[in-house]
């Protein structure tokens, strides 16, 4: 059963993508999916494409997938090691939950940052004290670890902007 609702859900995700989000199946894994998330508007992050990586247990859909940033982000809800606090993804898990529900509130979690329920304390500390100084280090960090998929599969990491506006300009 587990293996007809992943099937489902991943043709689903194909068929009808989310606006701002790329989920693909590994080829060699079809419980892990390389993820792409644009940074919503209006927020610190902006601008940004977020890779992540999901991967979805055996228990699945009775236990939450496991999802991380691979992409360096500074944000409250997310550590170091790219692991996020979102309730869904632990005590709030419900098996009518799905994937795109994942990667929506993911999505949402980046043009709202909690800081009263951290991951990472440091940035929450600096949310909490000044948040408009909080906002524009994430902007800036967006800009430093610029990420982009190129075909649909690869990750080129840019360092600056400079090249960011490069690979744009490559991409039209």
């Amino acid at each position: 059963m587990t293996g007809i609702v992943r099937l489902c859900e991943t043709q689903r995700l194909m068929a009808e993508p989310v606006p701002g989000i790329t989920a693909t199946p590994d080829e060699g894994n079809a419980r892990y999916f390389h993820v792409f998330i644009a940074g919503p508007q209006d927020s610190p992050f902006e601008g940004g494409t977020f890779k992540l990586e999901l991967f979805l247990p055996e228990e699945y859909p009775m236990a939450a997938p496991k999802v991380r940033f691979m992409t360096k982000i500074y944000h409250p809800n997310v550590d170091k090691l790219g692991r996020i606090c979102l309730d869904i993804l632990k005590d709030k898990w419900s098996p009518a939950l799905q994937i795109r529900t994942v990667l929506l509130s993911i999505q949402a979690l980046l043009s709202a940052p909690n800081p009263d329920d951290p991951l990472a304390n440091d940035v929450a500390e600096q949310w909490k004290k000044n948040e408009s100084q909080a906002i524009e280090t994430g902007e800036e960090k967006c800009d430093n670890f610029f990420c982009a998929s190129v075909g649909g599969t690869e990750l080129v990491t840019y360092s600056d902007s400079k090249h960011r506006q490069m690979w744009h300009r490559a991409m039209k």
